[in-house]
């Protein structure tokens, strides 16, 4: 065989084998779910590698609880919003290489002519001008929770700093600060929804402007502004003004790390042509027009400037300094225990004859989460003095209504409430959500609440949800319905239910307890 021949077809035996080899590599990633945007870049690359990719989505509070577990995240890699909570919860020191891919600065987003009527366009905005517009009651905004989204806890972190004085770092006994608290506290009032999610909000703007609700504000990335307003022109809805608080905001830092489980060389280096991938130029101007910004070094790139909205990722921010993560953790418990808007939580427990046995076990093992501060606060979703509970355990009908306060005692004593139930008896999960709408909608000083109604059923329900429906377009606020489920329950019921009220439905078939942690998440 002549020597030529030899050398192309061991070359083409040498390609096939390396394509058999990458085919092989299954590869997955935990991410952030401002990194949506970005999946098509990196399937693109696993495409052409021959590789399988899965991509999962979870707030930034999961995948840190999912560091801290004694065996670690299941997936390869991890994206998050900002590599605080890596810091933060990944003491076993898991995750290796970890590399920004992108720069988001947290910002807030100000419907243009609320923009125009507090006089902020064209002009520097300051925390202490936000918090004036709060104080006067012309500005309310949506913000993901501090203690499960990255973007929640950049803009309290900012809050803070800037209560502070623009404080270089923020320490320990600071947060001890009276003044500190009163001011953030006063801040936080301005919040009108909250979420787990990041893109979830940004979602939950887009679709309520698409059903004429329109909000005043939002505290979110800056891309993830862009992406807002580019939805919010084609439907023909005013934009969101971008106002970069000028006494500083936090910056995530969007960094990809490996997590080796021992599956092999040829798994680690999957993720290091990965990430040199995403760090190529070409790739980069990709990452560039999605409207983030990029980590020094390399070329200079960025999205085009859009002065209509002042959004420009060349623009100049100060950024604060992250604390270190005991004192974050401190911050963190601080704005769940004292400083967040207090939550008017009505909880729809399904007794009826369908969940006897393990879905009644479930029920009782989700309200001993719930009601027990130790095992709540663990996940950050522990309650407060100053929320309002009704716990409205239901069959057919609403068996009963018990209510509390948020304090040890309060929940002591709902603990023992639906202790004593059993299951029996029919369905009609629409009687309980108008019971509690009903519940929510007279108490004393409603604007003091963030209001939710949860409902935990396995889905099988009698009676309609028109009558409940109209009852909830009458009320004097939009309150959201959340579902959760467990087992093989029927979601399409809470699903119409959730979409219809601007919420979502939680799977809790594998675990009730983290559902409710995750709806907790949302109010």
């Amino acid at each position: 065989m002549p020597k030529t021949l030899t050398s192309v077809l061991l070359l083409a035996f040498t390609v096939l084998l390396a394509a058999c080899n990458s085919s092989h590599v299954k590869f997955s990633i935990v991410s952030g779910s401002e990194n949506t945007v970005l999946e098509p870049i990196a399937q693109e690359f696993c495409t052409k590698q021959g590789a399988t990719c899965t991509i999962s989505y979870q707030g930034s509070l999961d995948i840190g609880l999912g560091l801290q577990k004694p065996g670690g995240l299941d997936q390869d890699a991890v994206w998050p919003a900002s590599s605080v909570w890596v810091d933060l919860f990944d003491t076993g020191r898991k995750v290796r290489n970890l590399t920004s891919i992108a720069q988001m600065p947290v910002i807030l987003g100000v419907r243009k002519s609320k923009a125009v009527e507090l006089g902020w366009v064209g002009k520097p905005v300051f925390m202490k001008d936000i918090l004036a517009a709060v104080k006067d009651g012309k500005l309310k905004f949506l913000m993901t929770s501090a203690t499960q989204s990255n973007s929640g806890a950049s803009a309290y972190l900012a809050m803070l700093s800037s209560a502070l004085g623009g404080k270089e770092v923020i320490e320990p006994g600071d947060l001890d600060n009276p003044s500190v608290r009163d001011t953030v506290g006063t801040l936080l009032q301005g919040v009108e929804r909250s979420s787990g999610s990041s893109g979830w909000l940004a979602d939950l703007y887009v679709d309520s402007a698409g059903k004429g609700t329109v909000y005043d504000a939002m505290w979110n990335y800056e891309a993830t502004l862009k992406e807002t307003n580019d939805k919010l022109k084609q439907m023909g809805n005013e934009p969101l003004y971008a106002i970069y608080p000028a006494d500083g905001v936090a910056v995530g830092d969007s960094p990809l790390g490996f997590i080796d489980h021992g599956r092999g060389a040829d798994v680690e280096k999957f993720f290091t042509d990965l990430l040199a991938y995403l760090q190529t130029d070409a790739v980069r101007k990709r990452i560039a027009d999605t409207g983030r910004r990029l980590p020094l070094g390399g070329a200079a790139i960025q999205a085009t400037a859009e002065p209509d909205w002042n959004f420009d990722p060349s623009k100049l921010v100060t950024s604060i300094r992250m604390p270190e993560p005991a004192v974050i953790r401190k911050a963190l418990d601080l704005y769940q225990e004292a400083l967040r808007k207090p939550s008017l939580t009505a909880l729809c427990f399904d007794f009826s004859g369908s969940m006897e046995d393990k879905g009644e076990q479930q029920l009782q093992a989700a309200a001993q989460f719930l009601f027990t501060p130790e095992k709540a606060s663990e996940v950050l979703v522990q309650w407060t003095p100053s929320d309002r509970i009704f716990v409205l355990p239901f069959d057919a009908v609403v068996r009963d209504t018990f209510q509390a306060s948020g304090d040890a005692a309060g929940q002591s004593e709902l603990l023992a409430d639906v202790a004593q139930q059993r299951a029996g008896g029919g369905t009609d999960m629409y009687a309980c959500a108008d019971q509690a709408l009903q519940k929510i909608v007279a108490t004393a000083d409603l604007s003091k609440y963030l209001p939710a109604i949860v409902i935990m059923t396995d889905g099988r329900t009698d009676g309609g949800a028109d009558l409940f429906l109209a009852h909830w377009r009458d009320a004097p606020v939009h309150v959201p319905v959340f579902g959760v489920t467990f087992g093989d329950a029927d979601k399409s019921q809470l699903d119409s239910l959730a979409k219809a009220t601007s919420a979502r439905v939680f799977d809790g078939s594998g675990d009730l307890a983290g559902a409710f942690r995750a709806a907790r998440g949302y109010n």
